[in-house]
């Protein structure tokens, strides 16, 4: 499905659908009110009847004096209700009725009315973004696959000033969702197809079609060499072999340090010894949606063509029972030479997390992120709705922060205190790896504080934001695609400021 920008009178779009907007106490927007003034009121008329709730829908046909073949009137809410949540409840609204009559274009013209938001770009970069969410589907492994959307294209209407800003914006909102729905399609495989070979598979193919980006693949004797220990570990009890997954996009000047993004990549978490219960446990294939959303961002960062150099690094393994796993009590050598007490195997993300980050000191980079769906524990802090945040770097926390603000895909931060470090004392290693059922993300983030020392450094934990468990909203989000790559967008903004 393709997006774009038009300009001109909206009685005069061609146009199988006409999205416009209105709000409480029948108050038209602009465009509303000129396809009413070009229908002679009747448009007005019809809002009586229209509470105005945000995304409310009325659909009209054969609506006189205009060219669309039909209206959809849509609820805008209160002025006081035009926020983000409100704005994607709106552009869903609309992509549901458009499915429901499979028109194949549409143009939207609500006049910015659809939130509060003064920013065009951030705008129209959400509604894009919001808008190829809903056409996501799911039907990999169904014998039966879905029908294609009937929509075709999907346009906004601006005024001709702002063409040039708007086609920029929804450049940026395309490229972005292309990598959410990557990142949503490996997540929602299952884990005897996504293993961590498959995910070297897509890296590597994803180097394929970019001239900017390479692929290195460690293997298990590589990694074994450079003395990775404690992300092997992990891996021991599975037939399936780790790999250690080094994606490179070079698209800022040779000497400029790189920002490196690790995402934790177990394809699927038995717990291993450290058995989990039953239930719920087939949604441990999403245990991989760190390693997910940083294949998204590359993705996306491929699309954008950002000046900038990024490492995208990924810990893959699988956690499985068998007679070759880790024990609890068992004590390995990380890379970096600290050794780790495995008092629960379930807490395996740390232990390939570790070594991944001692792996990126040799990148020298400016910063490092890493992604994880690491502690239940950031469920019952924060819930489902935001990502929990912790750093040994202010200005990095702050950058990530906004760029979660800005892009929607919101974080919270959490204290990364010294007094939390002790809950990791171990009697029989340098570390235990976990620190007892007092602020697990807290100390789970302690536990990979100690391998990053040598660079400015911040930990994404998505356990509450990167799947919904309930119903056909069941799989993986996406999140926090929109977050790394509105983050690295700033950065390259950043630059450009300082030059």
């Amino acid at each position: 499905m393709e997006f774009q920008i038009v300009t001109g009178s909206v009685e005069a779009l061609e146009t199988e659908c006409l999205i416009v907007g209105v709000a409480p106490e029948a108050q038209l927007a602009p465009s509303a009110q000129q396809v009413d003034q070009a229908s002679s009121g009747y448009l007005r008329e019809v809002a009586e009847d229209h509470q105005g709730k945000a995304g409310e829908a009325l659909l009209l046909h054969k609506v006189p004096g205009v060219k669309a073949k039909r209206v959809l009137l849509i609820g805008l809410g209160k002025d006081d209700e035009r926020s983000d949540r409100n704005q994607n409840k709106i552009i869903k609204a609309i992509m549901a009725q458009l499915k429901a009559i499979r028109c194949a274009t549409a143009v939207v013209a609500l006049d910015g009315q659809e939130s509060a938001d003064q920013d065009l770009y951030r705008q129209l970069r959400h509604n894009t973004e919001w808008a190829s969410a809903e056409l996501y589907h799911y039907d990999t492994t169904k014998s039966k696959k879905a029908d294609e959307p009937g929509l075709q294209s999907l346009s906004f209407l601006v005024a001709a000033d702002d063409a040039e800003l708007a086609e920029f914006s929804i450049s940026d909102g395309t490229a972005i969702a292309n990598g959410v729905d990557t990142a949503r399609e490996l997540g929602n495989l299952p884990g005897n197809i996504c293993t961590p070979t498959y995910l070297a598979d897509q890296a590597l193919a994803l180097a394929e079609d970019c001239e900017d980006l390479t692929t290195t693949i460690l293997d298990e004797d590589e990694m074994e060499k450079l003395g990775m220990h404690c992300l092997l570990s992990v891996g021991k009890g599975s037939s399936e072999p780790s790999k250690l997954i080094v994606m490179e996009y070079k698209g800022g000047e040779p000497d400029q340090k790189p920002h490196v993004l690790i995402g934790k990549g177990i394809t699927f978490d038995t717990g291993g010894i450290s058995l989990k219960p039953g239930a719920k446990m087939d949604e441990m294939k999403f245990d991989m949606c760190g390693a997910a959303s940083v294949m998204g961002a590359m993705e996306s960062l491929t699309e954008l063509g950002l000046d900038i150099n990024v490492v995208g690094i990924i810990a893959s393994a699988e956690n499985m029972p068998s007679g070759h796993a880790s024990k609890p009590g068992d004590i390995v050598t990380t890379m970096s030479g600290q050794t780790v007490e495995i008092l629960n195997t379930d807490a395996e993300g740390r232990l390939v997390l570790c070594d991944a980050l001692t792996y990126a000191e040799r990148f020298e980079p400016e910063t490092v992120v890493d992604v994880a769906t690491l502690t239940g524990a950031c469920i019952v802090a924060l819930g489902h709705h935001a990502t929990g945040l912790l750093s040994n770097d202010d200005l990095l926390a702050d950058d990530l922060l906004a760029a979660g603000e800005f892009a929607a895909d919101k974080a919270w931060r959490l204290p990364l205190w010294d007094e939390y470090q002790e809950q990791l004392d171990s009697n029989f290693a340098d570390m235990a790896n976990i620190g007892g059922p007092a602020a697990g993300t807290i100390t789970a983030a302690c536990f990979l504080s100690r391998y990053t020392k040598k660079f400015r450094w911040a930990h994404l934990d998505i356990a509450g934001v990167a799947w919904n468990s309930n119903g056909k909203a069941k799989g993986a989000t996406g999140r926090c695609v929109p977050l790394l790559c509105q983050h690295l967008i700033q950065q390259v903004d950043d630059l450009a400021d300082d030059e």
